[in-house]
């Protein structure tokens, strides 16, 4: 399995970054490295949406990557892809690029009071989700299994942690 490099992409917390490393080091076994980062690309906002399409985060992110490593962006900024309403992340298996939204996973987009410790929990679950799909896993119809699709907040709280036996067997960890 290659390696991974986390790309911060705006002004991402140092405690969720390292959450997040954590999480990947002890899931895929893989050394996990972080870098200086980049600004959001601009001409991924959307005024009419208010949010940054995801396709063009992944195109910026593809001058970090390395041939043995597969990169994750992270930002604050709230994704999207045109078919739907936003994304916690989205992965390129061919360009071996992924990014992951943290606007979404924190309690207060959903004007509840702040909770760091479920903001890493939840960062966690989907930079292991994107970096599941990164490493060519699909989404799985187990939904205690990171790779099931996350339709809203409620999914991903309800995942657990790591992989099914099947997707552990596809990805031979």
């Amino acid at each position: 399995m290659k390696g991974v490099l986390v790309v911060p992409i705006g002004n991402v917390g140092a405690d969720i970054l390292q959450a997040i490393v954590s999480a990947l080091i002890k899931t895929f076994s893989v050394s996990v490295e972080t870098c200086a980062g980049m600004d959001i690309p601009q001409n991924s906002y959307s005024a009419k949406r208010r949010q940054y399409h995801s396709a063009i985060v992944l195109k910026e992110l593809q001058d970090f990557r390395k041939r043995e490593v597969v990169v994750l962006g992270v930002t604050d900024a709230d994704l999207y892809v045109p078919e739907l309403n936003f994304v916690f992340g989205e992965a390129d298996v061919r360009s071996g690029v992924a990014a992951i939204s943290l606007a979404r996973l924190r309690q207060e987009f959903y004007e509840l009071h702040a909770d760091e410790r479920l903001l890493k929990e939840r960062a966690a679950k989907e930079a292991v989700h994107e970096i599941g799909h990164a490493f060519g896993l699909d989404h799985c119809s187990d939904p205690k299994c990171i790779m099931f699709f996350s339709n809203g907040i409620e999914d991903t709280d309800g995942k657990g942690p790591g992989f099914c036996g099947l997707c552990k067997n596809l990805l031979g960890i």
